[in-house]
């Protein structure tokens, strides 16, 4: 294996830290690495082409006064495929605020779990305010260009997808909202649009908008709330956006003293809203539905007068049955970041546009998560879905599922005691020929060996493990989101001799 140091981010957190998300499987890395020529156990496909990027919280300062683990700055893990050969590279976020306390060796802003006062720097709400915007929730590729982003609405940063160099934030000539952009915007593979929304606690309390294959806002709205919001996710069709109005949010009387204390209200119900693609606020149609926090949607399509929208149904959206194992000083703060707290499982909604009517069934009765898809099949009819499970009492990933919606089979893969995944991703393979022809491709963090790898999985058939183990040059961070970027969708891709002389390895 050949490895390369990029670059060190200066860390003052400390060697024997005990905090349970800085530590274990969550033990921060430091050093930027390039490598090529990596161990591979098994044989990577030759028909597996294109990137696989993980965005993950990634800290290196102690926190102010509490750290929460969605605190952490960003850090992008690419994985590539070409001819049976893979490369791998990992680069921290440069955002302004990793940047700023690169300088002064300290944390700036409060965290999710800390008081505004107790920030150096902050000035308003979210990623744009009292919060570092970290831009380490998610990764998506659009026009050619990996782009990151915050759950509290920041900028995107823009990133190579095949070195991760820094190529600043997107600006789209200067009409990027003000109110920034939330995690989880959207790519339409059939169209090349990106979808997005942002929230704050300012009327109207939400946004909407499309930017257009190249890289131009085009299309920007008010969606009207009753008042301010915690959406984290989003979903569309061929044809609409579906946003949302959960009812977990903060405490309206705590809010006004400037606390932000999020509790759900189980009394109100959830809203989903249906606008289409280029319309207007006052065109959105809301549904209501069972009261619950929907944190992922997996996917929606238009069945004749119905949008159908899956997504996870959390059962206990607070958490408060479930059992934090570790130091119990953290207990309350964390017991609601595990699946198994929240009671996650795999849900359908039918919102009829000629009735106004909802119609909504449970799909599985296994607790999963963070549901993947073919992304080709976004926003239309689909059959699968391939989603994590989760170790219990921990925001970690010990295992995945394939969920058959047509027969409601479900194959599983465990990793192993001790080993967790990342977010798993579809990687069609070249010349595919349907919806199930292709791989799935994660990162697992081992802490019995001390090792990552990342897995190379067929999707016909997962129950029979990886068919190819690709060993990386440190175990990684435990991390969530990923997506896939087939090659030919990135630029350059073909220009080099190989997937090294690609990224500059050789």
């Amino acid at each position: 294996m050949d490895v390369e140091i990029l670059g060190r981010a200066l860390s003052t957190l400390p060697a024997d830290d005990d905090h349970p998300y800085r530590s274990g499987p969550w033990r921060p890395q430091t050093v930027e690495r390039a490598a090529d020529d990596l161990e591979v156990i098994g044989e990577i496909p030759a028909d597996l082409d294109g990137v696989y990027l993980r965005n993950t919280e990634n800290p290196v300062h102690p926190a102010i006064t509490t750290y929460h683990p969605f605190d952490g700055d960003g850090m992008v893990h690419v994985v590539g495929f070409r001819d049976g050969k893979a490369f791998y590279r990992n680069r921290f976020v440069q955002t302004d605020g990793y940047l700023a306390e690169q300088e002064a060796c300290r944390s700036l802003w409060a965290g999710l779990a800390e008081s505004p006062e107790s920030a150096v720097r902050a000035d308003g709400w979210g990623a744009r305010g009292r919060m570092k915007d970290a831009s380490s929730t998610d990764v998506v590729v659009h026009a050619g260009v990996a782009l990151t982003s915050f759950y509290q609405c920041g900028e995107l940063y823009r990133l190579d997808p095949l070195t991760l160099d820094p190529l600043g934030k997107s600006t789209w000539d200067g009409q990027f909202p003000a109110a920034g952009v939330s995690a989880h915007p959207k790519v339409d593979d059939a169209t090349g649009e990106l979808l997005f929304f942002n929230y704050g606690k300012d009327e109207p309390f939400l946004h909407y908008g499309v930017v257009d294959a190249d890289n131009r806002l085009a299309h920007y709205v008010d969606v009207p709330l009753p008042g301010p919001r915690l959406p984290h996710d989003m979903a569309f069709t061929e044809n609409y956006a579906i946003l949302n109005d959960c009812p977990l949010f903060w405490r309206p009387e705590l809010l006004a003293q400037g606390a932000h204390v999020a509790r759900f209200h189980p009394d109100l119900p959830l809203r989903l809203g249906v606008l289409p693609r280029r319309g207007g606020g006052d065109e959105v149609r809301w549904f209501e539905a069972e009261s619950t926090f929907v944190l992922h949607f997996v996917n929606a399509y238009e069945d004749g007068d119905e949008i159908v929208l899956d997504g996870f149904f959390q059962s206990d959206p607070e958490g408060r049955g479930g059992v934090f194992p570790g130091d119990q000083r953290y207990a309350r703060m964390y017991r609601m970041l595990s699946l198994d707290g929240m009671q996650t499982r795999l849900h359908r909604w039918r919102l009829n546009l000629a009735t106004g009517q909802t119609k909504e069934e449970r799909l599985s009765d296994s607790i999963t998560e963070f549901g993947m898809i073919n992304s080709g099949y976004a926003g239309r009819p689909y059959r699968y879905t391939y989603a994590a499970t989760g170790e219990p009492g921990w925001f970690l990933f010990d295992g995945l599922v394939k969920h058959d919606l047509d027969t409601g089979r479900e194959e599983r893969f465990r990793y192993g005691a001790g080993v967790f995944g990342s977010e798993t991703a579809v990687a069609p393979r070249v010349g595919s020929r349907g919806e199930d022809d292709g791989y799935l491709v994660t990162i697992t963090t081992d802490m019995n060996t001390d090792r990552s790898e990342c897995l190379v999985f067929d999707t016909a058939c997962v129950a029979d493990g990886p068919v190819a183990r690709i060993r990386l040059p440190e175990r990684v961070s435990s991390g969530t989101h990923s997506t896939w970027a087939p090659g030919g969708a990135l630029p350059g891709w073909r220009d080099a001799d190989d997937p090294a002389t690609a990224v500059g390895l050789s």
